[in-house]
């Protein structure tokens, strides 16, 4: 006999589009797929959802994954994120009301022995949790990793940790003999009174000093919409954008100017602006992603009485310009694109070019 979750997650395979229509309204369909933002029902394409079983049986109606976070599960893991259910039976009660299934029969007296699974994308004290176990990056793989990406004196950034041995749940596009567990570099999610809402995991190789060979290396776990990786406190001048590493390179050209990470094109836009905030330097991904998340956010920040200047990197992103042409290069190219009043706040990092 299936178990309860197992049968109700395959029902809703069954009518997978009609579920999507309900708990993803702000999506669309697109061929075999529906694609929507995120699980959050952000709009945007970054999320996509098999509507049916690919003619290979590699993939199964039903099934998602977020292409920005490495984020993947079925349609209870939809409901359980976009309803905030509180616990799988929570969960499993929401997708029998909407297959108008009746409800399930009381528990047995023995329930409060049995342990019910944790939500598949993690709870905010399960991410603060995660936080608190990691350890300072000082003499660290993650050290390690992002000097390799001309990333360094990052000891400053409390957001930034190392988790020795972060569990790693295998998706179906990992091989049979992907390890459970890697070295981690751990990124606190935190909301504007800067309480930790989430945490972004880069899994690392310590003897490649490379993300692990899995096949989503980068994942988030608890409540992002809205939130982002923060690198020093909130100004009327800051900077956002979608990687870790983009902004941290942009860090190190403007070290005086608070940045945000975002971690995704859709949550970038999701982004909530802080009181004093008066204008904000979005870093653009040369994508197609990356301009609907500058057009949304340019249109949000109209709204609140915010200027918004977009940069532009010359290569494909931030760091890689700071790679492969240099921090001088680097902040030559930013010149030209700041407000000029932001110019002279940075020029003590600027001297040649400020004069």
């Amino acid at each position: 006999m299936e178990k309860p979750a197992t049968e109700l997650a395959r029902r809703l395979a069954e009518q997978a589009e009609t579920v999507c229509r309900h708990y993803l309204s702000k999506g669309r369909r697109e061929g075999r797929y529906w694609l929507v933002g995120d699980t959050a029902n952000t709009p945007g394409a970054s999320l996509y959802v098999r509507l049916s079983d690919s003619p290979d049986g590699r993939g199964a109606a039903g099934k998602w994954t977020d292409a920005a976070t490495g984020e993947h599960g079925d349609l209870l893991d939809v409901i359980a994120i976009t309803r905030a259910t509180r616990s799988m039976r929570e969960t499993l009660d929401e997708a029998r009301r909407f297959l108008s299934l009746p409800p399930e029969p009381p528990p047995p007296e023995d329930w409060g022995r049995r342990r019910e699974p944790k939500a598949p994308r993690g709870t905010p004290e399960a991410a603060r949790r995660l936080f608190a176990a990691s350890r300072p990056i000082t003499s660290s793989v993650v050290e390690a990793y992002l000097r390799k990406r001309a990333l360094a004196d990052l000891r400053q950034y409390d957001a930034l940790r190392f988790h020795p041995h972060c569990y790693y749940r295998p998706s179906e596009d990992d091989g049979p003999e992907t390890k459970p567990a890697w070295p981690a570099m751990i990124a606190a999610v935190t909301d504007l009174t800067g309480a930790v809402t989430g945490v972004h995991r880069t899994w690392l190789d310590a003897g490649t000093i490379d993300k692990a060979p899995v096949a989503y290396p980068r994942r988030a776990m608890g409540h992002l919409l809205g939130h982002g990786v923060r690198f020093g406190p909130a100004g009327p001048v800051m900077s956002a954008g979608e990687g870790l590493e983009t902004m941290l390179s942009l860090r190190r050209a403007m070290p005086t100017m608070p940045a945000i990470a975002g971690l995704s094109s859709a949550h970038l836009a999701a982004l909530l602006f802080p009181g004093v905030l008066r204008r904000l330097y979005v870093a653009r991904d040369n994508d197609p992603a990356g301009d609907a998340a500058v057009a949304l956010l340019t249109e949000r920040a109209s709204a609140a009485g915010i200027e918004l200047i977009a940069l532009s990197p010359m290569l494909d992103d931030f760091n890689a310009d700071l790679r492969k042409l240099g921090l001088h290069r680097l902040i030559a190219h930013l010149r030209p694109q700041l407000a000029p009043g932001d110019v002279g706040l940075l020029a003590s990092l600027l001297p040649a070019l400020s004069a």
